[in-house]
């Protein structure tokens, strides 16, 4: 246990600057919800992961899509993550919806990809609302930008159109934000090793380095 906050604290130099955006963009107070009953029951289901459920290492992410450090990560982190840990099988990723509420959009951007993963192509989706990510600073209603995303990624319009108006997945955002709350998340994104907060600037050569070390020092 000592082992893997002495090398949290390794990797967390030069983190400052991360720690201090996380401090000022935490998400406003939690108000009572006014959307629709959901549709689908969240059940067991906890995201969508990346890479073998045998991988030594679990890193949760909790995102919200219409956050522009979490747009940053995906685009420029996350696809060396892909490369050198998850598709080795040293990692398993997994991703945990976590819409602020000052973000207008960032829950239809969420049910977007929801609707994405029912038809098989959450990653396609998110990727697209990551990689396209003007949709986010221009303050216009996204919808149909996003029905646009479906149809790139080979969705079914008509079933991606139908899983949109009945929010079906409300509920699994609603229950991926309190488990969040649950365990301390106050900003995106945010990410936990095998259950521990990473406090350190998330690089892609930051969990490389943690990720190495924790598989090597199991071996021992």
């Amino acid at each position: 246990m000592r082992g893997f906050y002495v090398l949290l604290a390794a990797v967390g130099l030069g983190g400052g600057a991360w720690l201090l955006y996380a401090a000022r963009h935490k998400p406003e107070q939690p108000t009572v919800p006014v959307s629709p009953a959901p549709v689908a029951q969240a059940g067991s289901f906890r995201g969508y992961t990346l890479g073998s459920d045998s991988a030594p290492v679990h890193i949760t992410e909790y995102s919200d899509f219409e956050c522009p450090f979490c747009a940053a990560f995906a685009t420029v982190q996350m696809p060396e993550v892909r490369a050198q840990l998850i598709v080795p099988g040293k990692l398993q990723w997994r991703f945990r919806d976590f819409p602020l509420t000052n973000h207008k959009y960032s829950r239809t951007a969420a049910l977007a990809a929801q609707c994405g993963g029912e038809q098989g192509k959450f990653w396609e989706m998110h990727d697209q609302l990551f990689f396209n990510h003007q949709w986010a600073q221009t303050g216009k209603d996204p919808t149909r930008l996003f029905r646009d995303f479906a149809k790139t990624i080979g969705l079914d319009a008509d079933r991606y159109d139908a899983c949109m108006d009945s929010q079906r997945y409300a509920g699994r955002l609603e229950e991926s934000k309190q488990e969040g709350e649950a365990i301390g998340v106050d900003h995106t994104p945010s990410f936990y090793v095998d259950g521990r907060a990473f406090t350190p600037r998330p690089t892609s050569d930051a969990f490389k380095a943690l990720v190495d070390s924790l598989i090597t020092h199991r071996k021992r």
